[in-house]
């Protein structure tokens, strides 16, 4: 590993892959800055509040909570010491279009295999193998294709990853909905199983069997909640950067990447009066939209990622969000819900296809909070998220131009949940559309994820996380390795590390984090 010489760096946005750098980049000793163009901190894990509720306006799952504990442990710190975690049990209640009783996942892989068992009698030994491997999968997957940024091939040839080369190939090469349909014939089962594509910007279509490896989070893992909410999260993050001498500038919108020679020398911002100002910059790491940063804050000639890359690429999906304030409990709803209608395939081919429109009925899923954390909500109401997943297209509008759509979605839930009254109850009702995404976040095509994890924009596929084309600019966050969702997020940080330490092995770093400058 090369000694490093203390660089004074920007970090450009202050979502949590952009603040997870920051803290990494200064406790090895470097001077860094972050500018966040919005006047809060968070990125798309933002927080609203209004009339007494708060809603987080993005992420609402928390799992891989190793990944959380691992980077927590680099700073010196672990996730008890920062979050109050509690499992969640039921981990998420589904409903089904035409079908009268949910399926609750629970905390417990036994239970959740005999729920399996109990609709379909012959699926538990093919549920065991499912499972076994979906684990074996992930564990190799953090070891060897997750805390790296590809820059030598070398290290992946090890032997775990040669001996099951033949295996991770054909999971590579085979879409997931193929898997999960050797698997479990009932489409309910089916569902269960294919929905986490989605939390990968993809559907169960087109993501790679590989992914199959989201079941042994839910179904084995258990998943967990951030009391106080993920705004918790990023407060925690936020705070360990700024102990660790990371100054962060709010209100500060990057304009445009500057260089020399073809060499980084700083960031041209805006602050919230217009002002231009100028900040003198080793290295730059850009943590927005990777699309935006390279089509916006670099000229032509310096874009290792140009329009044209992006016009081949596949985004992930948008959304339609609601947050909704309602009176009254909802029993009704589990702290997650997902409600599946009954031809999916055909509401993915909408969202996916050429010729894209917003399925109807659309696949659902709504967050409660509120149910366990009485922090989000005024006493006798409860706090309502909804993601409805939608094309990524920006002309579907903002949210306020979705109210339709929002409409059919309120009473979609009321009728499939049986909570008749829902709409009448809401007292408090917020919406965001694709459009919100691009004017609030910058987001590539309005997507609320990022780049769909298809395979070619997967693991060595994906956008790498440095400039080809500029020296000293670098790259983090979910449209870079190693994707999309909060804790690829977390270790997107970790991966720019080891870019910058030129330290080209695979495993997660040694705990705590030490300085190599």
């Amino acid at each position: 590993m090369s000694k490093l010489v203390a660089s004074r760096i920007v970090v450009i946005g202050g979502g949590i892959a952009g603040l997870a750098s920051a803290a990494l980049l200064a406790r090895d000793g470097h001077s860094v800055t972050l500018i966040e163009a919005r006047d809060q901190l968070g990125g798309r894990a933002g927080s609203w509040e209004k009339d007494g509720f708060r809603f987080d306006t993005g992420p609402s799952w928390y799992l891989m909570p190793e990944v959380f504990d691992h980077f927590f442990k680099l700073l010196g710190t672990t996730a008890e010491e920062q979050l109050k975690l509690v499992t969640l049990d039921p981990g998420y209640r589904v409903l089904f279009e035409g079908v009268a009783e949910p399926i609750d996942i629970t905390a417990s892989r036994e239970e959740n295999l005999d729920t399996f068992a109990a609709i379909e009698p012959k699926s538990w030994a093919r549920m065991e193998r499912y499972l076994e491997s979906a684990r074996e999968t992930y564990e190799i997957a953090k070891l060897r294709f997750l805390y790296t940024s590809f820059a030598s091939i070398r290290p992946l040839l090890r032997r775990d990853v040669v001996s099951k080369l033949g295996t991770l190939v054909r999971l590579l090469l085979s879409p997931l909905s193929r898997l999960v349909g050797r698997t479990v014939k009932d489409r309910r089962l089916r569902q269960i199983l294919g929905y986490p594509a989605v939390f990968l910007g993809s559907s169960p279509y087109i993501a790679p069997s590989m992914y199959h490896l989201m079941s042994h989070l839910d179904l084995e893992g258990g998943v967990l909640y951030p009391m106080g909410g993920f705004t918790r999260l990023i407060e925690a993050i936020a705070g360990l950067a700024r102990a660790e001498g990371v100054t962060i500038v709010t209100g500060a919108s990057a304009r445009r990447i500057l260089s020399d020679h073809g060499r980084v020398t700083g960031v041209d911002y805006t602050d919230a009066a217009r002002q231009t100002h100028t900040l003198a910059a080793d290295i730059v790491v850009s943590a927005a939209d990777l699309h935006h940063t390279e089509t916006q804050l670099l000229p032509l000639a310096q874009q290792t990622f140009p329009q044209s890359y992006w016009d081949k690429k596949v985004p992930g999906p948008s959304a339609l969000l609601l947050y909704l304030g309602v009176s009254g409990e909802l029993p009704e709803l589990e702290h997650h819900t997902l409600f599946f209608a009954r031809d999916w395939k055909k509401g993915f081919a909408k969202i996916f296809g050429k010729k894209s429109s917003i399925p109807d009925p659309a696949s659902i899923y709504v967050c409660k909070p509120s149910g366990i954390d009485p922090t989000v909500a005024p006493a006798g109401h409860e706090n309502v998220f909804v993601l409805v997943p939608i094309p990524a297209d920006p002309s579907l509008g903002h949210g306020a131009d979705l109210d339709a759509v929002g409409d059919r979605v309120i009473e979609q839930i009321g009728e499939w949940a049986g909570i008749p009254d829902l709409a009448s109850r809401i007292v408090l009702r917020r919406a965001v559309g694709p459009a919100d995404f691009v004017d609030d976040l910058n987001s590539w095509r309005g997507t609320a994820l990022g780049p769909a994890h298809i395979l070619g924009q997967s693991a060595m596929f994906r956008a790498g996380n440095r400039s080809k084309k500029v020296r000293g600019l670098f790259y983090a966050g979910g449209s870079t390795i190693p994707g999309i969702g909060l804790p690829m997020c977390l270790i997107s940080a970790e991966v720019l590390v080891k870019r910058l330490r030129h330290d080209t092995s695979t495993e997660p770093m040694a705990e705590p984090l030490q300085r190599t400058v």
